[in-house]
């Protein structure tokens, strides 16, 4: 898991810009933006940047952006790029006409003028100028012997989608608020704007509530984990595990992530992948117990009973957490639930008796829904796996479509709003090439998600029709962490394959161009190099990549 080595990356860039013809003004193609904008100009000549130049900000609400920028791009610099509402070279405006998160971008020879639909996009804006600057802009340091210039263009650019996610499970493997802030940071950078914040889990639970102390001080930490897959005989390695955010911390990533125009969507697990819940309160249990935070993965017979207990355990959780996150949605899984406990539980029984459900399935449906009149009626929306389908779709909630697009594709035919997000290409705990030189991954579906995998994603099936497609809203990556433990292996798995989903949820489909995406990456992956980040080296971008011997097949 070692990085790519800058000098080699850019050396790469420089053959493969020759090879493509570029030459002192570069193919417009050649740009390292990603992901592509909708239209770029090219045009001869370059703006060069000085210890003069600065921000000039013509309405206040793009303030703090311009602060945002005005304090990265110093430290490589050296220079203060001062914000002003007077002057400046790097001019940010708002025009709403170009309609939200979209921006125009202009170089010529007196500077950088961006505008944006919103605030969004004007920072959106700012992203393509950082990847338009030697990546260099990027480093921790000064960066001594740099010509900060930027070729004159013209860029007009908007979102393909309005949700464009990310994914993190903290649930199994706990990561630090400074992870996490650097998780939204470089996602932001890539133009993503929804960060699914997996908070509870079997194996731990990852969220302050103050009604429930003990979700914290016993469902946060588990006394070991099983040993890779050593589950026959069980082998834990004997190392206890946890840890939490407390709601001073949420509120500060939350804030973190709003400067950057991501939203947060927490996820809180129901009725299965309880375990953590279960073990600090039992009595939310069909059964007597005693249960304990799981140190195995896999699903879980555990789950919620559907007792009047568990109900208003739920829903005091849920209204702390809708206290705490802005956003319009919550997140309540409703994924793997094993209906065994259900079948010998009698409150579950009575439960369907009273309401007339048919079987279990319809028990979970009532389940999701109750759950989803009470976040309506804190103003808040239900996001779901596909599973919440079963039994009877909630009226207005929104469907992650995770085992295929099938359930994406049900959901839209019904009304409801769709996120897909199939295993086979966006779940980014899956291995990314031969597991015989990989690290430990995810390998139950038997398939290997490469780079070029992800990037020939359509989130859109064809068989709906043109109204059935608008409820198709976006797509999402997800990562979860059984075997990923380091924030080096979560960047690992990450970067760049979300590079090509950034690509597959902003650009238009009639841009996507395998060949030329690689052509940007590899101008473009040197800003990661600068930042730290532990990415995967890709295999086209690799000189001492075997061919022949990859593990692409599927």
């Amino acid at each position: 898991m070692t990085r790519f080595p800058s000098l080699l990356l850019v050396l790469i860039a420089v053959s493969i810009s020759v090879s493509s013809g570029c030459t002192s003004v570069p193919d417009p193609d050649y740009l390292p933006i990603v992901p592509r904008p909708v239209t770029v100009e090219l045009k001869a000549g370059a703006y060069q940047f000085s210890g003069d130049s600065g921000f000039w900000v013509q309405d206040a609400e793009l303030l703090s952006t311009a602060e945002l920028f005005s304090g990265e791009f110093s430290t490589p610099t050296g220079w203060a790029f001062d914000v002003s509402d007077e002057k400046g070279d790097i001019e940010l405006a708002l025009n709403s006409e170009l309609g939200p998160e979209a921006y125009t971008l202009d170089v010529d020879a007196n500077g950088v003028r961006i505008m944006g639909g919103d605030a969004a996009g004007a920072f959106y804006g700012l992203q393509s100028l950082r990847q338009m600057l030697p990546p260099h802009i990027d480093a921790p340091v000064l960066a001594e012997g740099v010509e900060w210039s930027v070729p004159f263009s013209h860029i007009n650019d908007a979102p393909r989608f309005s949700y464009r996610g990310l994914h993190l499970d903290v649930g199994r493997n706990f990561f630090d608020v400074d992870f996490v802030k650097s998780y939204i940071d470089t996602m932001a950078r890539y133009k993503f704007n929804r960060f699914h914040w997996h908070l509870t889990e079997d194996q731990g639970w990852r969220i302050e509530i103050d009604s429930y102390p003990l979700l914290t001080e016993v469902g946060a930490w588990r006394k070991e984990t099983v040993v890779e897959k050593n589950l026959d005989p069980y082998i834990g390695d004997g190392i206890p595990h946890g840890g939490f955010y407390t709601k001073d911390q949420v509120r500060d990533v939350i804030a973190y992530a709003a400067q950057r125009h991501v939203m947060i969507i927490p996820e809180i697990e129901m009725p299965g992948h309880a375990g953590a819940a279960l073990a600090a309160y039992p009595e939310l249990g069909c059964l007597p117990g005693p249960y304990e935070v799981k140190t195995t993965w896999g699903i879980q017979s555990d789950i919620f009973c559907p007792s009047e207990t568990t109900f208003s355990f739920l829903t005091t959780v849920l209204d702390e957490v809708a206290e705490l996150f802005p956003g319009p949605y919550i997140h309540i899984g409703g994924d793997e639930v094993p209906k065994e406990q259900w079948e010998q539980s009698p409150v579950a029984q009575e439960v369907i008796r009273r309401e007339g459900l048919a079987d279990e399935h319809e028990l979970q449906s009532w389940f999701i829904r109750r759950i989803e009149k009470h976040l309506n009626s804190r103003n808040k929306n239900l996001i779901g796996w596909d599973e919440i389908l079963e039994g009877g779709l909630a009226p207005n909630a929104t469907v992650m479509s995770w085992r295929g697009t099938e359930g994406g594709i049900a959901a839209a035919r019904e009304g409801n709003n769709v996120i897909m997000t199939p295993t086979n290409y966006s779940y980014f705990d899956f291995y990314q090439g031969d597991p015989e030189t990989e690290p430990l991954a995810m390998n139950w579906a038997k398939r290997i998600i490469t780079l070029d995998t992800v990037y020939t994603f359509e989130p859109i099936p064809d068989v709906l029709t043109a109204d059935e497609q608008k409820y198709i809203i976006g797509a999402q990556a997800n990562l979860w962490t059984e075997y990923i433990s380091t924030p080096e292996y979560v960047e690992y798995m990450v970067w760049p394959r979300a590079t090509a989903l950034s690509e597959v949820v902003w650009s238009p489909k009639s841009h996507r161009d395998i060949d030329d995406f690689y052509l940007r990456l590899g101008g473009n992956l040197p800003h990661l190099e600068h930042l730290g980040i532990n990415y995967r080296i890709p295999e086209r971008l690799d000189p001492l990549y075997d061919q022949s011997a990859s593990g692409e097949t599927m």
